[in-house]
């Protein structure tokens, strides 16, 4: 088994984009929640938007669910 979470939500870039990768490929660039719940679908995970906010197999890096702005400290 892995160490690594099979979807990892990159910290939000200037505009608030997240990249998400699903496995280690890049699945697309997340504006909103349900961005991240399509993409998701797109590669075979099910989850709707209050999983992916507290799935293990989700890591959410440079804040959480909730963050969207600019990466803390930029």
């Amino acid at each position: 088994m892995s160490e690594h979470p099979a979807v990892l939500v990159h910290p939000p870039r200037g505009d608030g984009g997240r990249r998400v990768t699903v496995h280690g490929e890049p699945v697309g660039t997340a504006m909103n929640l349900p961005d991240i719940v399509e993409f998701l679908r797109r590669a075979g995970l099910e989850f709707d938007e209050n999983e992916v906010t507290v799935s293990p197999l989700i890591e959410w890096r440079g804040g959480g669910s909730s963050y969207w702005g600019p990466e803390p400290g930029h």
